[in-house]
């Protein structure tokens, strides 16, 4: 019992990082209706920049935070900007394969710049342990579920209560109202995109602080997969549950049945989800004006 409650703990705290990166790919796709397959190369994109101010140009962690935060929006933008903001209203599949085609862009300038090997990074976290009784839960992961934590409810409040985030919610229902009303849907739409390369960022430079970036540390976002479907598309705060959910599943089966079991169980959980409610746990329904 004791063993199910450590294992637990410890897989609700890895799950942590998956609810950033799902925030990134859930606020596009509310904002937008663009599904970001890029989301994983913005993470790595802003986890460079961390490690070019802080490792390359020796800047030092506190300045090279908020630099590679700004650099990861500017990001964003210029991909909103250039690659899918001329292409709404065209076919859904048109807009995910142009984000395809700038995941592989990014992704190849990254090694380009800096080499297919993974680069070390500075360790943010602390490595002390925490001890509850009997329990020992890694420094690590203790830190990052409560900067996860600080942040999520943070942008929840802001989100639920600022006239930011309400713009944002009023777009997501339907885009000509709000714009008729007064709401800069393209504003809307810039300020999503920044968020979600923030968040991105913060889940990578978290992540890479313990097993280095390379170019294919993007990747990791094609996991989270399974916490947005199974949250539903749609829903800022269901994200925040679903990561601890797949989190959670991810280490207990990993750890009784292997590794082997561990990728495709939670898939298998949403495909069992979806069969029931097809819109995710959280998800809203969509209704297409014609």
């Amino acid at each position: 019992m004791l063993e199910l409650l450590e294992i637990s703990i410890l897989g609700l705290a890895s799950g942590s990082v998956y609810i950033l990166i799902a925030l990134a790919f859930v606020l596009v796709y509310k904002a937008t209706n663009v599904f970001n397959f890029a989301t994983g190369e913005m993470m790595m994109a802003g986890t460079y920049y961390f490690y070019f101010f802080d490792v390359q140009l020796g800047f030092g962690w506190l300045a090279a935070l908020p630099m590679a935060l700004l650099g990861a929006a500017i990001t964003a933008v210029i991909i909103e900007r250039l690659a899918t903001r001329p292409l709404l209203g065209r076919p859904p599949v048109v807009l995910i394969m142009v984000t395809f085609g700038v995941s592989s862009i990014m992704r190849g300038l990254a090694q380009l710049t800096w080499g297919p090997d993974a680069r070390q990074m500075t360790e943010l976290l602390p490595r002390q342990p925490l001890f509850l009784g009997d329990l020992l839960i890694p420094g690590r992961l203790v830190w990052t579920a409560g900067i996860v934590a600080v942040i999520s409810i943070g942008f929840i409040l802001y989100y639920r209560y600022s006239r930011a985030g309400t713009a944002i919610r009023a777009a997501s229902a339907d885009q000509v109202t709000a714009e008729s009303v007064g709401i800069d849907i393209r504003g809307v739409f810039r300020l999503a995109w920044i968020f979600a390369g923030v968040f991105a960022a913060t889940a990578g430079i978290v992540t890479a602080s313990v097993n280095g970036v390379t170019p294919q540390m993007g990747s990791i976002a094609m996991n989270v997969l399974a916490v947005v479907m199974l949250a539903g598309m749609t829903s800022v705060g269901g994200v925040v549950i679903a990561g601890l959910i797949v989190g959670w599943l991810e280490f207990v089966v990993g750890w009784y049945l292997g590794s082997s079991w561990q990728s495709f169980v939670p898939y298998l959980l949403v495909l069992v989800v979806m069969m029931v409610k097809p819109n995710g746990l959280f998800g809203e329904q969509r209704v297409e004006r014609i």
